[in-house]
């Protein structure tokens, strides 16, 4: 048995480190921004609110009992005489004639006031509902709009994969960026010390060191603004992971290599699985429970009460004083001047809104997902196309840069194809990313990236 379990945890251990290997860098930033950003975690507090709601709507199914007391004190108001004292005493006055004894003496008349004096009442009251249609509507509404934070957050999760795919891709564009000026850099910078050490040999000209000394102001320049923009675009990225803003991101080209386009693009161009129209589906179904609340309302409501209470005057308590009183209520409406009316056709016209926002949005996900996928198609184009570009640069500079040092070439002819090199490797690295980051949006229209992963 403990061997069996040692296999089983060795098998379980391997399983865990396949899957985090599995995972690349940036899939690993996608689930740690599902754990840290805060948009995320306001939307699931925005959940957790819908589920207690769902709790209370079922609470609503169970009896209320609360404590209620009341103490009164009166004086003046409306009043009743009651002669107690006209009817009774010719009658004592006989009998005391009759017995020769005064054992019947006479009363007085009373007063008493309808406003109760120096009066308690306490009771312990329970109502339940026993028929009323509108609660297990209520519940099904709530437990619909749970479903719509849910696939709230779902909608954004896909949307927040994407954006942190587009500032990765950016912080990887910026950091290509740094690298092919820093290599230009270099270039510019041996190109001046040339220059410089021919103008002191007596071969060469001043303008042509003042060129180069330009050359290199310009490329130190490009490569400290790709330095800042590298900068803006890591805070930006470490702001989505809700993260200090300069902490260092790993630069991972791993799994970024050119596929089949095909590949990248298969499948069907249907947009009936995204969230945004499971929305409309759920609000739909909301609307037709408010109307089918609004159209019960001929329908009667029956509820049960019971009171345990105690009542009298100057506080005394005794067997007298306790009682109990329950039944039941029974609702039935006759007439509300068609205001119920009124609310299910609004909800009527409700229902029409959102059916045609339904198709409005499931056409302008169509064409989203259409131009996505055009897009990726002419980015993937360019790419290619900057591909070939920057070997040729590469392979125009090599000859030229051979020939300036040889003297076949001229400086002016030097600066182009450096700057056309340098241009190309941008492009490039531009195209790359452009690329990427094309697939980003489409892989966001065509709702293909694992959000559950």
């Amino acid at each position: 048995m403990k061997a069996f379990v040692q296999t089983v945890l060795v098998g379980l251990l391997l399983l865990v480190v396949s899957h985090v290997q599995a995972q690349t860098v940036l899939d690993q930033y996608i689930q740690e921004a599902y754990q840290s950003n805060l948009v995320l975690k306001e939307k699931k507090t925005g959940l957790d609110k819908s589920l207690l709601a769902i709790k209370e709507a079922r609470s609503l199914f169970l009896p209320t009992t609360w404590f209620e007391a009341q103490y009164t004190l009166a004086q003046g108001g409306r009043s009743i005489d009651i002669p107690i004292g006209d009817l009774l005493n010719p009658v004592y006055n006989t009998l005391n004639r009759l017995t020769n004894s005064n054992s019947f003496p006479n009363v007085s008349n009373v007063k008493e006031q309808f406003l109760p004096n120096n009066f308690y009442d306490v009771r312990i009251k329970t109502t339940m509902p026993i028929l009323n249609p509108d609660i297990k509507i209520n519940q099904q509404i709530k437990t619909q709009e749970v479903q719509l934070k849910e696939n709230e957050i779902l909608i954004y999760k896909r949307e927040l994969a994407k954006e942190i795919k587009l500032a990765y891709y950016n912080i990887l564009m910026t950091a290509k960026a740094i690298t092919i000026l820093e290599s230009a850099l270099s270039v510019v910078q041996q190109n001046l010390r040339l220059n410089q050490s021919l103008l002191a040999n007596g071969k060469g000209l001043p303008a042509y060191v003042a060129r180069a000394e330009s050359e290199v102001s310009n490329v130190e320049n490009q490569l400290l603004n790709a330095k800042n923009n590298e900068q803006n675009a890591t805070a930006y990225f470490n702001f989505l992971l809700n993260r200090n803003l300069t902490e260092a991101i790993i630069k991972e080209e791993d799994g970024m290599k050119d596929l089949n386009l095909q590949t990248m693009l298969a499948g069907e161009d249907d947009v009936q699985k995204r969230e945004e129209l499971k929305s409309l589906g759920i609000a739909t179904g909301i609307s037709n429970s408010v109307l089918k609340m609004n159209q019960s309302f001929r329908k009667p409501r029956l509820n049960a009460f019971l009171d345990l209470a105690s009542q009298g005057f100057d506080f005394k308590v005794d067997r007298r004083s306790f009682f109990y009183l329950g039944g039941v209520q029974l609702q039935i409406p006759i007439y509300t001047g068609k205001r119920n009316l009124y609310k299910a056709e609004q909800t009527g016209f409700d229902l029409q809104r959102i059916r045609f926002q339904t198709e409005q949005t499931k056409q302008q996900l169509q064409l989203a997902l259409f131009t996505s996928r055009n897009n990726v198609k002419n980015a993937y184009n360019s790419y290619r196309a900057s591909v070939n570009q920057e070997q040729a640069a590469a392979q125009y500079f090599k000859l030229i840069d051979r020939g300036y040092k040889e003297g076949v070439n001229s400086f002016i002819e030097f600066l182009d194809a450096r700057n056309q090199h340098t241009n190309a490797q941008l492009q490039l690295s531009i195209n790359h990313y452009k690329f990427l980051a094309g697939l980003a949006e489409y892989e966001r229209q065509a709702a293909t990236y694992s959000i559950n992963q």
